[in-house]
């Protein structure tokens, strides 16, 4: 049913703690299939990804991973991101009812005070991004990783909620 497409960099931890929040709807078949597009890790991503399972890509970058995907839905998440339990029931209403873009609410134990909201830049998946397939390849035919395919893009709120990657730090 989903394809999940996560992009990574040097993320081997954060990927490990965002496929851990994947279990579950894997076994119930809501999650088809987890591609890892990575970015030139120099650590140990593509082997947390395939004990893992998940399909690696190396080449290609996002556009390749959509093209791989079985899913007619994308669901993109940032390494590090969780999601909490009952978001699957959300996001098979929204396909089952919706064509447009949605992403996650913030968990409650994420929300920032207004002030600290103001003065920071989420990045474009914080919140994830569950998309068609088709629409997700027309977007990357000019953005170059999954965080351009997500930046200002519409989307509808789901009534589900996600743990937000911690930032990352260089």
């Amino acid at each position: 049913m989903l394809t999940v497409l996560i992009e990574t960099r040097n993320d081997e931890e954060a990927l490990a703690r965002t496929l851990a929040s994947l279990v579950g709807a894997a076994v119930e078949g809501v999650v088809r299939d987890v591609i890892v597009c990575d970015r030139g890790s120099t650590d140990q991503t593509h082997r947390v990804a395939d004990h893992a399972g998940c399909h690696y890509v190396a080449d290609g970058g996002i556009a390749a991973g959509i093209r791989q995907a079985k899913g007619e839905w994308l669901l993109m998440l940032e390494p590090g991101a969780r999601l909490v339990d009952g978001w699957t029931e959300a996001v098979i209403g929204h396909i089952a009812k919706v064509s447009m873009p949605a992403r996650f609410s913030r968990s409650r134990a994420d929300r920032k005070p207004l002030f600290s909201r103001i003065f920071s830049a989420p990045t474009a998946l914080a919140e994830g991004l569950v998309i068609r397939k088709g629409q997700a390849m027309a977007l990357a035919k000019s953005a170059q990783s999954a965080e351009a395919i997500a930046r200002g893009l519409a989307s509808r709120r789901l009534d589900a909620e996600i743990r937000v990657a911690e930032p990352r730090r260089n």
